[in-house]
């Protein structure tokens, strides 16, 4: 089999580091791109993943600048080989309500949250299409799905993630790329277990599987999503939050 290079933006956090995992354990070389700036946070992942060094790298990434992403992208494709499969898992929150919302919270999560799809998106899809293989998966968010009290920025990009993943989807069909989004519930993650928890549990309440999500049954979805028999799963958006939101 193939080795392919996938590339995992936020990929050094909660989420992002199961991702890294997985797309490991499936053969893949997998770069975990993510914010350089701190470095004990990138020495803390690479010791997380220590079993998998000879299949797992860092590169730092900000997917928040157009032109720095793009020659970041560059860079890492003329060291580890082209991209072929991209999972965008990079995201904030600057959480409030929007009669309080400055616009520097809304303009931050939809540069990082949205423009950085984009960003990405932008410059690897021709290589990909150019190859004839591709695999684009968008870590999305049940709070796109259903809109979340105090986070309009939030759930507004991340449903606009999903309308962008269906329209490329439908772009790049014919070229042997997919394109698709995974809604995440709320998961055991460091973000999800900072809430309160009096307020944690009244989520959990109105979970139906009546606990969080574990991150790699998320990882699991997305390593599913990027194989190379998957593709005839197109455009689509996986729900996997235990019943929290249900939609046909």
């Amino acid at each position: 089999m193939t080795q392919r290079v996938a590339l995992i933006t936020g990929g050094i956090g909660g989420l992002g580091t199961e991702i890294c995992r997985y797309l490991a354990r499936s053969g893949n070389r997998v770069i975990a791109a993510d914010l350089g700036t701190r470095k004990e946070r990138v020495d803390a992942f690479l010791g997380e993943v220590d079993e998998f060094k000879a299949s797992i790298f860092f590169e730092p990434l900000d997917v928040a600048d157009y032109a720095g992403c793009a020659a970041a992208l560059a860079d890492i494709t003329a060291r580890h080989g082209p991209v072929s499969i991209l999972v965008n898992a990079a995201g904030i929150t600057r959480d409030t309500r929007l009669c309080k919302m400055s616009e520097q919270q809304w303009s931050e999560v939809i540069t990082v949250n949205l423009d950085g799809v984009f960003n990405t998106c932008r410059a690897l899809i021709d290589g990909m299409t150019e190859r004839g293989f591709g695999r684009i998966v968008n870590i999305s968010s049940v709070n796109g799905q259903t809109g979340q009290f105090g986070q309009t920025n939030y759930s507004a990009a991340k449903a606009g993630m999903h309308g962008f993943t269906m329209a490329l989807a439908r772009e790049v069909a014919r070229k042997g790329v997919t394109v698709n989004s995974v809604s995440p519930g709320y998961c055991e993650t460091a973000l999800v277990m900072a809430v309160p928890e009096a307020v944690r549990e009244q989520i959990i309440g109105n979970i139906p599987i009546g606990r969080l999500g574990k991150p790699f049954e998320i990882a699991r979805v997305v390593d599913f999503l990027c194989a190379d028999d998957s593709a005839f799963i197109t455009g689509a958006n996986i729900p996997v939050n235990g019943g929290y939101f249900m939609d046909f």
